[in-house]
């Protein structure tokens, strides 16, 4: 295990996200996973998250979760800093999850947390949470899960954990907009921030201090990654907006108009670089052989392929 300011250095760059791979059958891939791993690596990945969202945590028992975690911390044998995630859990099952994980080898741990109704949330709760899990691994916080009950509870939140939480040392901003530029502003001497998703998301967090970003192209085309990091570390912000005007914006919107979404086209993604194969657990959608087809013509028109 690194230390919490290796972490938080790892943390503070372009960073990938592990998406579950699985057969046709609908079984995990994990020859898949262990081949995913080793690319994102290669290609100059210094962390590693498994998220809730694109590590299908949804489609996962509890069981699984546990058994991909395992994998991706193996196969990364302390060449990248792996952060895992807890799934929708009461606080007694994410402490236990925190302990599994620091056994495994695993550096941090994304805290999400039992929800129904934003009222289960208050600022105590939300904090004592956190707090507890932060006692046994290094935690990351996830804005979108803190805004739950509302912007002003969410930030009296942030606050609070950025005070007392020792241990409490990352964030993935996960919502964008008043509110995560707001955590950022809160947080940004205490913690590593970086934003989930586009890199338009992070070219709006990064004036108020946003550390890193979460690409997905790291995982598959990692020179559009290094390149969009490589004009932010310049400063060359023209050269940034660029990247997100002629790839970033073209490549997202092409991924929300496909039948299944975003998921499904980065799954079908992954079969048209050769990492894994298009396949998802059902009732999620997986592209046909036309919707193959059709990713494979947008990449062409980028010359990406």
């Amino acid at each position: 295990m690194k230390s919490c300011a290796e972490i938080k250095k790892c943390l503070a760059g372009p960073v990938p996200s592990i998406r579950t791979p699985f057969t046709q059958a609908g079984d995990i891939d994990y020859a898949a996973l262990r081949n995913m791993v080793e690319f994102d690596i290669a290609a100059g990945s210094e962390a590693l998250i498994i998220t809730l969202g694109d590590s299908l945590f949804a489609l996962l028992n509890e069981q699984e979760v546990a058994e991909v975690t395992k994998t991706v911390v193996e196969q990364a044998r302390g060449r990248a800093v792996v952060s895992a995630c807890t799934g929708y859990w009461n606080t007694s099952k994410c402490v236990e999850f925190a302990k599994y994980v620091k056994e495994l080898g695993g550096d941090i741990l994304m805290m999400f947390g039992a929800n129904w109704y934003p009222e289960c949330l208050p600022v105590d709760t939300l904090v004592e949470h956190h707090l507890a899990v932060a006692q046994h691994i290094p935690v990351m916080a996830n804005t979108g899960y803190i805004k739950i009950p509302g912007i002003g509870v969410g930030l009296e939140v942030v606050t609070r954990l950025v005070a007392e939480g020792k241990n409490i040392i990352a964030a993935k901003c996960d919502v964008s907009g008043e509110f995560d530029r707001k955590a950022v502003l809160i947080a940004k001497k205490q913690w590593t921030l970086f934003s989930g998703g586009t890199k338009q998301f992070h070219m709006e967090l990064h004036p108020y201090g946003c550390q890193g970003h979460m690409t997905t192209f790291m995982t598959f085309k990692p020179d559009v990654a290094h390149n969009y990091w490589n004009a932010i570390q310049k400063n060359d912000i023209p050269g940034a907006v660029k990247i997100i005007e002629k790839i970033d914006y073209p490549f997202f919107e092409f991924l929300v108009s496909m039948r299944g979404g975003f998921d499904a086209v980065m799954h079908g993604v992954g079969e048209v670089f050769g990492l894994s194969k298009r396949w998802r657990r059902k009732p999620f959608y997986s592209l046909n052989d036309e919707e193959m087809e059709k990713t494979r013509q947008f990449f062409r028109k980028l010359h990406m392929i």
